[in-house]
């Protein structure tokens, strides 16, 4: 059953300009730049030191808190130095250099596969933890993280994120293509860990090769499975989900699943419910199988500059410039590159960034896609209230924001905004509500 969840909006997809050719195999570059900070929470600290001969999936960085995460070298080669070089949202990051030496193996060399079976949930945290993997949705939570809630927060549901609601964004679709089996095991080690009796596979409509194919692995696991021993495993279903944005914020999809709300500061936790993306249920089944660390992960390139929009497998640390060259380069030169999707994605001020484990994708548009609008007055009409899928009225705080209220804004519940951008999208008369939700919050959480 969908339930649904209030507000949102219906932007063109154009899912189509890369769904439907195969991931391309990763690029081994000459050159990574790794930050030590890919995750929500503390920076990992380098370990390693300039000269420091590493191989691809050696520690190069160690966690400086509970909610951190390592980081590891995606090639084998030479650390070179650490540099503060811009990010996909940071404007000076703290980074290894590492250049490649030939003659080095520059695969991983995957380790004898473990028995889950015989594993305890802690053990399983552990190894998830050394493999450094976080959310790879866009939230980037360090994953050993999420995968403990308190003793007081049992968790009877799993919901494997596989939406990807973003316009132009098609790498979480083409992974459960080509990866089906893997990401089924991922959630199974997912569901061991926590106890939960129920897994969810959510997947907007417009995505059916990817439900067509995670139904077919479901119905021939469970031909495989013995009835006695099937009784005992947790349920896992696909959800084909109305296409809507934004479909797979983690409120949005738990509302739309399981027909429960997330308080106001609240966490899936609370209602008894872990959301993971399929690209981190893949990550986690690399890592508790083979020891893999998270070391690369699967990117969209699209937008009508490109040559070939495509996913690509991409090494953590490759350069976007060599990247653009690999997949075959631009038919046209963009006026404007945002990383992650036209909605909640960052326009991005220098192509010369590194992919990082939240790097979901690139957009490359040409002048002629890039409207700036002229803002006018607000009408009053409503449409961002109707469109806001947290119930806020964002025009409300944007006054507040306007005049400096903070105080009253964060009343009004600004912090409950995850910036969707739905407000914006709607608003006929171009008000950036966006960009006064975002000002408004970091206000807040300061004031």
């Amino acid at each position: 059953m969908h339930y649904g969840f209030h507000g949102g909006i219906h932007p063109s997809v154009h899912k189509t300009l890369a769904s439907d050719r195969p991931a391309k195999k990763a690029l081994i570059p000459k050159k990574v730049i790794i930050p030590v900070l890919q995750h929500t929470g503390s920076p990992a600290e380098p370990v390693v030191a300039p000269g420091t001969i590493v191989r691809v999936g050696d520690v190069i960085a160690r966690p400086t808190g509970y909610v951190s995460a390592s980081i590891h070298a995606s090639i084998s080669g030479k650390v070179m130095r650490t540099i503060h070089s811009p990010t996909r949202i940071q404007p000076r990051a703290l980074s290894i250099v590492i250049e490649r030496e030939e003659g080095l193996n520059q695969e991983w060399e995957s380790r004898p596969p473990r028995d889950v079976n015989a594993m305890s949930p802690e053990e399983l945290v552990a190894v998830i933890k050394e493999a450094g993997i976080v959310g790879m949705g866009g939230a980037v939570f360090p994953t050993h993280v999420k995968l403990s809630p308190p003793k007081n927060k049992p968790i009877d549901a799993v919901i494997l994120n596989g939406v990807e609601c973003e316009p132009y964004l098609a790498c979480d679709a083409r992974l459960m293509i080509e990866k089906t089996n893997q990401i089924l095991k991922g959630l199974d080690i997912i569901l061991k860990i926590v106890g939960a009796k129920e897994g969810y596979i959510a997947i907007e409509d417009n995505k059916q090769p990817a439900i067509y194919v995670m139904e077919k692995a479901l119905r021939a696991r469970a031909e495989r499975t013995p009835p006695k021993i099937a009784k005992l495993q947790p349920k896992i279903k696909v959800v084909a989900l109305r296409t809507k944005y934004p479909q797979g914020a983690e409120k949005q999809v738990i509302k739309a699943i399981l027909n429960r709300e997330v308080p106001s500061g609240g966490l899936p936790m609370d209602v008894g419910c872990i959301v993971q993306n399929v690209a981190t249920a893949f990550a986690i089944y690399e890592a508790v199988n083979f020891s893999k660390p998270l070391i690369e992960r699967i990117v969209t390139l699209t937008g009508e500059c490109m040559r070939e929009p495509i996913n690509v497998w991409v090494r953590i640390g490759t350069m976007l410039p060599d990247l653009i060259e690999y997949v075959g380069g631009f038919i046209k030169e963009p006026a404007k590159v945002v990383v992650g999707g036209p909605m909640m994605g960052v326009a991005q001020y220098t192509m010369n960034i590194p992919v990082t484990k939240g790097f979901s994708g690139a957009l490359f548009m040409p002048k002629e896609s890039v409207n700036i609008e002229q803002e006018s007055v607000c009408i009053r009409c409503g449409r961002c209230v109707e469109a806001c899928p947290m119930r806020l009225v964002p025009t409300v705080l944007m006054y507040r924001v306007k005049k400096d209220n903070f105080a009253e804004a964060k009343e009004l519940g600004i912090t409950n905004c995850y910036e969707c951008g739905a407000c914006a999208y709607a608003c006929p008369a171009k008000i950036p509500l966006l960009d006064y939700m975002k000002y408004g919050k970091s206000k807040v959480i300061s004031f």
